[in-house]
């Protein structure tokens, strides 16, 4: 079965559950279309002895229809993938009567089981439609004799709508390793999540899996900053992946303050990119993967930790008081 005819059967049950995805049916159209125009376009400007293989001024792919609709179903994917992810690991780290609230306000079930079934079924989300958005742009620039669609794959990732670049598959992986540790979860376990698993190499942790169709997530564990495996990980709005006492510094803010008190001019230290700190997430499931995989590591870190926070309070609290007593 091709992989269109494939796709729309999927996104057809997902469209019941009100889930946006990409019009890949629609958007092969408009390049069918636009091929036609552009060979009618090259038989007129040869016969003139023009050699231009620019496409006609009336294309309905390079008058802004094709890229324009495919940003705005990319960012309606993410967003509807992060919601989901969101909703799901909130269930899933919520205890008591929070949980049993959030049981009943969005009817999602409890048990490990169905918290499974769900992940794995946003991860194919994911999947799927990252998938879709990778063969459109490719049959774009195969048409087009370009590399338009290439540099808009790498604009989309600036922009943070590519959904492998999202922090919530990143925790959702982790999330999938953390219900797999108990021996009655291995044997339920999702196929599609076989290969996922948390891989150390020289002393550097990295979550690894292997996907159909060829894709391979390897997300890196190692703050940039520290040069050590993070520790209480957050992800910026830019999708990389720090300690929080780094983030913090890297922002100049204290850990008091926190990281939605930095300046919006402070840029990332890997990709530059100003304001990404105050949309920052707390990467919950993969801080509890860490912590039980290198309990040694993170014992040490957690009492250096500790020492570094009581002295930043401290300060704090001291220049509080001067200020208040006008010191």
């Amino acid at each position: 079965m091709k992989f269109c005819k494939k796709y729309e059967e999927y996104m057809q049950e997902q469209r019941q559950m009100k889930l946006p995805g990409v019009g890949f049916k629609k958007l092969k159209k408009t390049l069918k279309k636009c091929r036609s125009d552009l060979q009618s376009h090259n038989e007129m400007v040869l016969h003139h002895q023009d050699f231009s293989d620019t496409c006609p001024h009336h294309c309905a792919v390079c008058d802004g229809t094709f890229f324009p609709s495919l940003l705005k179903e990319m960012s309606a994917v993410v967003g509807s993938f992060n919601e989901r992810a969101q909703k799901l690991l909130d269930l899933h780290l919520s205890s008591g009567f929070r949980k049993c609230f959030i049981w009943f306000k969005d009817k999602l079930q409890g048990n490990h089981v169905a918290l499974i079934e769900e992940g794995t079924d946003l991860v194919m989300y994911a999947i799927i439609n990252a998938i879709a958005m990778r063969k459109i742009l490719k049959k774009y620039d195969k048409i087009h004799y370009s590399k338009q669609g290439q540099a808009f794959k790498s604009h989309a990732q600036s922009m943070h709508i590519e959904i492998l670049q999202s922090p919530w598959l990143c925790e959702l992986m982790a999330f999938h390793i953390n219900l797999r540790e108990t021996s009655a979860q291995k044997r339920k376990a999702s196929a599609l999540f076989e290969g996922c698993s948390l891989v150390i190499n020289d002393d550097k942790p990295s979550l690894y899996c292997e996907l159909f169709d060829s894709i391979k997530l390897d997300i890196g564990l190692t703050c940039s900053i520290c040069l050590d495996t993070v520790f209480d990980p957050v992800a910026l709005t830019c999708s990389h992946i720090f300690c929080y006492i780094c983030a913090c510094k890297a922002a100049s803010v204290t850990i008091v303050d926190g990281l939605k008190a930095a300046d919006s001019k402070e840029k990332c230290p890997l990709c530059r990119d100003a304001g990404v700190y105050g949309g920052a997430m707390h990467l919950d499931e993969l801080n509890i993967l860490l912590r039980r995989s290198c309990p040694g590591y993170w014992e040490e870190r957690l009492q250096a930790e500790r020492v570094e926070r009581i002295r930043q309070a401290k300060e704090h609290w001291e220049s509080q008081c001067r200020a208040f007593m006008g010191v």
